[in-house]
Parts: C-alpha cells; sequence; structure tokens
C-alpha cells in the first residue's frame, strides 16, 4: 500500500513491520484498537528475509496450539510457524512468509516504503516526519528491529570486517581459512556453517560460552546451537578445522594489501588472509528515537515496567529484542512477545476502551500478557542438569 504526501492521523503508529510490530498490532486490535497504522521502511518482514539463506530460527516450532502451548515463534496465540510452513526452525524466508500471512489473513493496515526521518512530541500527539508525508498520533510503539544495524564500530578498525549480517551465503566466500570475531550465536552459526562449507575456522571469543550453564537462554548457547557443535565435533576431520580461542577481546584490525591483522587485549597480533568476519550482534534498534529514552549505567535503554514505555516520554512505547527488565533479556520472539498484550491493555485503556482485560484474555492465558519481571532473573531449574559434555574443539590457544 502506497501513501500520497497528505497528512495521515492514527490513534497508534506502529513502525516496523517485523514480528514485534505486528504483534503489537495483533493485540492492540484483540483490545478493540481499530485506529492503527504500521509503517516500514522495507517489507515486511525484511531482516528475515536479508538472513543468511542456511540461517534458522534458534527456538523450534511445534503446533500445540490446541492443548494450550502456543508455538515459541507465533506472534499471538492463534497462528503457528509449525503449522503454516511444516518445519521446526524456519529458514528466514519462511518466517517472513509466515509474517507476510499473518498481515493478509488479519487485514493489519501495513504501509511499507515509508520511512520515518524524525519524531517529535508535541502537547497532546506525536508528529512523525516520514518519506510519505507526516503522521499525526496519539500513541507510538517503535518496533524497529536490529538486524539492520549491526554493532560494526565497536572498536578501531572494525569497519574492515565483514559483519555476519552482510552474508548472503557462507558458501560463496571466498578463501580456505577464516577468522570469526564472537563466540555466541551469530558467531558459532558462521564458524558451523563455513567448516560445513570445507573451510577451516579460528572462532575469538571474549569468554567462553559454550561452556555456560547461565539458565538464563539469552546468556548462553541454545540447545540447537549444542547438538549442531556436537554433531560436527564427531567428525575428527571437521573438528580439526574448528579451533576456539576464548577470554580474548579483539580491540584493533589493521589492514593490508591481501591481508588483515587483528590485535587482542594484549595487543598480540593475529594475521589471517581473508577478510575477518565481525559476529558481535547488534545495536538497540532505536536509533532515530535514542534521544527520547533514559539509559542505565551500563548504556541500556530504561522502560517503564508498566508497559515498556519510554520514562523521558509518555506514549512512546518500545516492542522488540533490546528490551530488558531486572536483568532478563526479552531478545527472543518467545520472550518480548509476553508484552504485547502488556502494551495494547495499557494503550486501550488511555482510549477510554471498554472490557479491555475480557477482550486480552485469550493473550493472558496464553503467555502474552506476562507482568512478572523476575520470571528469568530468579531462576533456576529443579533438576540439575545432567546433559552430556560438549566435546572440546581441536585447540584452545588461550587459557
Amino acid at each position: 500500500m502506497k501513501s500520497n504526501q497528505s497528512i495521515t492521523q492514527t490513534k497508534v503508529l506502529i513502525v516496523g513491520a517485523g514480528p514485534a510490530g505486528l504483534g503489537v498490532a495483533l493485540a492492540l486490535k484483540q483490545a478493540g484498537v481499530t485506529e492503527q497504522l504500521i509503517v516500514d521502511a522495507r517489507e515486511v518482514g525484511a531482516a528475515f528475509r536479508a538472513w543468511p539463506r542456511s540461517m534458522s530460527l534458534l527456538t523450534p516450532s511445534f503446533f500445540s496450539n490446541s492443548f494450550g502451548l502456543t508455538d515459541l515463534n507465533s506472534i499471538d496465540p492463534n497462528t503457528s510457524p509449525a503449522d503454516f510452513l511444516h518445519t521446526q526452525h524456519p529458514k528466514g524466508q519462511g518466517y517472513a512468509d509466515y509474517l507476510d500471512a499473518i498481515v493478509g489473513h488479519f487485514e493489519l493496515p501495513v504501509r511499507t516504503g515509508v520511512s520515518v526521518t524524525a519524531l517529535k512530541k508535541e502537547i497532546s500527539h506525536f508528529c512523525v516526519e516520514t518519506s510519505q508525508g507526516p503522521i499525526y498520533a496519539d500513541h507510538v510503539v517503535w518496533a524497529v528491529g536490529q538486524f539492520f544495524h549491526p554493532r560494526d564500530r565497536e572498536f578501531p578498525g572494525a569497519h574492515h570486517a565483514l559483519h555476519s549480517s552482510k552474508v548472503e551465503d557462507w558458501a560463496e566466500l571466498e578463501g580456505d581459512a577464516f577468522t570469526v570475531i564472537g563466540g555466541y550465536e551469530s558467531g558459532i552459526d558462521a564458524a558451523l556453517n563455513l567448516v560445513q562449507n570445507g573451510k577451516s575456522v579460528r572462532l575469538i571469543s571474549r569468554g567462553e560460552p559454550w561452556a555456560s550453564n547461565h539458565p538464563d537462554p539469552s546468556r548462553s548457547l541454545s540447545p540447537r546451537t549444542f547438538d549442531r557443535l556436537r554433531e560436527l565435533l564427531k567428525s575428527p576431520e571437521k573438528a580439526q578445522r574448528l579451533e576456539f580461542t576464548k577470554n580474548t577481546s579483539i580491540k584493533n584490525i589493521e589492514a593490508g594489501e591481501g591481508f588483515w591483522v587483528l590485535r587482542d587485549q594484549d595487543d598480540v597480533p593475529i594475521a589471517t588472509k581473508t577478510r575477518p568476519i565481525l559476529a558481535n550482534g547488534f545495536e538497540s534498534g532505536l536509533g532515530l528515537v535514542s534521544s527520547h529514552f533514559d539509559y542505565d549505567e551500563n548504556n541500556l535503554p530504561i522502560f517503564s515496567e508498566e508497559a515498556d514505555e519510554s520514562t523521558l516520554t509518555t506514549g512512546l512505547f518500545y516492542s522488540g529484542p533490546a528490551l530488558v527488565h531486572r536483568n532478563a533479556l526479552f531478545c527472543f520472539i518467545y520472550k518480548f512477545r509476553a508484552r504485547f498484550g502488556v502494551i495494547a491493555a495499557e494503550i486501550a485503556r488511555r482510549l477510554d476502551l471498554p472490557d479491555i482485560e475480557e477482550k486480552l484474555e485469550p493473550y493472558a492465558k496464553a503467555g502474552f500478557m506476562n507482568t512478572d519481571l523476575d520470571c528469568c532473573s530468579n531462576c533456576a531449574c529443579a533438576v540439575e542438569s545432567a546433559a552430556p559434555d560438549t566435546p572440546e574443539p581441536a585447540s584452545f590457544t588461550k587459557a
């Protein structure tokens, strides 16, 4: 749907047509908010369409809605990517198709190709400047994801590396040996894909996440990644091509003629003949509206515990993977979706809509209205882990 340069007015403007934005839109519709608009600079699910071809969701999809257990990758209580795509770990293209189907089935008012260029809070509303003209809204939900905001300027020379998010297909990278910077999910995914394609990989990690038993799955490797790593290490030939360097931080990258030099925290040089792969994650995605949020001592954005609202700008809400409450990270879909109903309920209350709790009861029952923000900060499994140890890679070059 295209817009001309006329003024648009709406009760709720959602910026971002990914799972975070569409999920809140569905919850708002369930709560009775009929006047809303979703805009996106690209297309629906654009970040997922830009994923490397081999990348898939870490969390498993399984259709168990009829038993009251919503698919972990669903963005509302009544749909299932597993049922739609018939796969357990959807790839990016497939998941974007699921999001597109959501838009069509629920008739969500989405406008694509609309870039937000400025956001200003006026007395009783927001004025949002866009490439298609201004939009006036009573409430704004910022749901811009992180994928198009890679952390590629984190240290001097980082721009010399190729960020993992810019890789279309790991099989197409030229060269026999690669250095990957980052030992969490994206770094391990890069390393495993490269080794499977016959490459040798040296993976450099600040810590040792493959040895972590942290109860928060956002702070340790996922079971799927452990499975992939174990399977690869069963092959002596492949295991010999995967070298992990733990407890090492890269502080600088220098580019030469046909080679690159990485320097660690002790200024020790590490040379590579292929462009380094940077797998260190992403910025928050707040970008254009970052000045409308306050930040803690770790430079993490602060959101109200009541409804994930800015503590500086009333009426500006956030939905997405940068959400943090009480040291609990909401960076996976199944985590940040737990607040969709909370945001929708608060906005519906401010719009004086009736029967909000009754309308959102399905969301509450499905875990999409979680107000227990201690849910992941004090969690421990009742049964101690008995998982088999992950075999060690060929070598650890640093203790």
